[in-house]
């Protein structure tokens, strides 16, 4: 692997941790909670970072064969059909693993290959990647604020407060 390429690999490994860690303690009670008034509840959090990373693979990196169906960007809200734990945890695995391969699959002059999306226009592939780590690392901060006080804001209301 060229040495960039192992950088930014090494980059996005340790970017994804504030995620995986929260992953790591939620349970399946977690996954309704919401913090009011936001509609997003934490298992649309996980599924929406799945989605994101699987598109990235595809769509910014290129990486062929990737099967995405971006549910939570195409729905746009959440639907509260995201409460299955383990198929949560996996389908982040697998975008995961899908994403590492993307990366792996870059030389390093493709760092600076511009890409353009609707989403957030032109971008070299290097700040698509910062793009990709920042958004992990902002839904992940997002979720453990629910998991934390998503139950208590839901007490809180029910008693008026």
């Amino acid at each position: 692997m060229d040495p960039r390429t192992a950088s930014l690999l090494a980059l996005f490994t340790e970017g994804r941790t504030r995620f995986t860690k929260v992953l790591d303690s939620l349970t399946e009670a977690d996954l309704p909670k919401k913090l009011a008034p936001s509609p997003n509840s934490a298992g649309f959090l996980v599924r929406h970072l799945g989605d994101v990373e699987l598109l990235f693979a595809k769509n910014v990196f290129k990486l062929g064969g990737v099967q995405v169906h971006a549910s939570t960007v195409a729905k746009g809200f959440d639907t509260g059909e995201w409460t299955d734990l383990s198929a949560l945890k996996a389908y982040v695995k697998e975008s995961a693993d899908t994403l590492r391969r993307a990366i792996e699959a870059q030389g390093d002059a493709d760092w600076d290959t511009v890409i353009e999306t609707k989403e957030f226009g032109k971008k070299t592939k290097a700040e698509a990647l910062g793009r990709i780590v920042t958004h992990t690392a902002y839904h992940a901060g997002q979720l453990a604020l629910v998991v934390k006080y998503g139950g208590l804001v839901m007490v809180l209301l029910m008693l008026g407060a």
